[in-house]
């Protein structure tokens, strides 16, 4: 049963969170506004375009991104102001433990925590597509694939590769279709070049040449004209992947790695950090938020001010593990699943080493 210490305390965290969120947010989209000003009057759009059609949807994605850090923040700032005025001394006074205290915060924590999950696995993808869109179309510029001898794996037994690909008008040179059992070599179709027919849904082969291998001295060969041929490849897998991640829910991100796992991909490891990220970011807004409510609980003679500091500066340290564990995951140093758990794991530390010092 939640009692009025409880209400009070998670009444104050939240209110503190939600202006934190609207002041640091706003701040942010008035940066990146004033950086993208340029592109915004280059292609003559409208306010209401800009608003309603990018910063709409860029606004939650930033406030989920720093929501951990807009956390822990408002924590330090609601815990620092009860220490100044010495309501936790008056509330410990009273006969509640330290322990207890931490009560309503990891409450407060873990609802923020459930929504953030909701949000960022269902919710918040289905806005990013618009968002990427927008800066696909009015602030990157025009994709080019770029690729040079590109193999993918399409089937079990299946190999393609191609020497490049024109994603302007979905043509693909030098087509090399092989057939693999193990290490044995059994079939090569090879083609000058393959378009997409958008109306049929099918790749154009131009003049094929078919070699087929029986045995070490048994090889045929097969010439065939033009013709149309479905494959397990599709105009989309040399589309551009900008931010694809984040425009993906969680049952739409599970079915893009099955895929590429399948297909040998190289940047699977990408795919596997923001699927891990998303469910270690709840656990991380709960960790931060006492590691919070630890560090200012006390009065400090550098003030509220001085603890808001440091929970700025702390803040800052999560996120450098952050974005220093996701790099070593994406180029394959380090496992995904650890990489997106390593910031938690080290605060969790952090704040048991701490909650021993405090004074109870």
């Amino acid at each position: 049963m939640m009692h009025l210490l409880d209400r009070y305390i998670i009444r104050k965290f939240l209110t503190a969170f939600f202006f934190t969120v609207v002041v640091l947010v706003s701040v942010i989209c008035v940066i990146d506004y004033t950086e993208k000003n340029d592109d915004f009057l280059r292609h003559n759009l409208s306010a209401g375009k800009i608003i309603f059609g990018y910063y709409i949807y860029l606004f939650p994605y930033f406030a989920n991104l720093l929501s951990p850090i807009t956390v822990f923040i408002a924590v330090v700032f609601v815990t620092a102001q009860l220490a100044a005025r010495t309501e936790i001394v008056a509330i410990m006074a009273s006969g509640v433990s330290f322990r207890r205290l931490l009560q309503p915060y990891a409450l407060g924590a873990g609802f923020l925590g459930l929504i953030t999950f909701g949000i960022v696995g269902w919710v918040l993808p289905n806005g990013s597509k618009h968002r990427v869109q927008f800066e696909r179309d009015y602030v990157k510029s025009p994709y080019r694939f770029e690729g040079r001898n590109v193999h993918i794996k399409i089937g079990p037994r299946s190999y393609v590769s191609l020497e490049s690909y024109d994603n302007t008008a979905n043509v693909g040179f030098r087509f090399v279709l092989e057939t693999i059992d193990g290490t044995v070599l059994h079939r090569r179709l090879s083609s000058d070049a393959i378009s997409w027919d958008s109306t049929h849904h099918v790749w154009r082969m131009s003049p094929q040449l078919i070699r087929t291998f029986k045995g070490p001295r048994n090889e045929t060969l097969l010439s065939l004209p033009a013709r149309d041929t479905t494959l397990n490849l599709f105009p989309k897998d040399f589309a551009s992947d900008y931010h694809l991640a984040e425009t993906l829910t969680i049952p739409e991100l599970n079915k893009l790695i099955k895929s590429k796992m399948e297909r040998g991909a190289n940047d699977t490891q990408l795919y596997l950090s923001e699927k891990y990220e998303r469910y270690a970011y709840p656990f991380a807004i709960v960790i931060l938020a006492l590691i919070g409510v630890i560090l200012s609980a006390r009065k400090s003679r550098a003030g509220v001010g001085g603890q808001i500091a440091l929970g700025f500066v702390l803040a800052f340290v999560f996120i450098f593990f952050v974005m220093f564990s996701r790099n070593l995951a994406q180029v394959g140093q380090l496992s995904p699943l650890l990489a997106a758990w390593i910031p938690s794991m080290i605060f969790s530390g952090i704040g048991l080493v701490l909650y021993r010092f405090v004074p109870k």
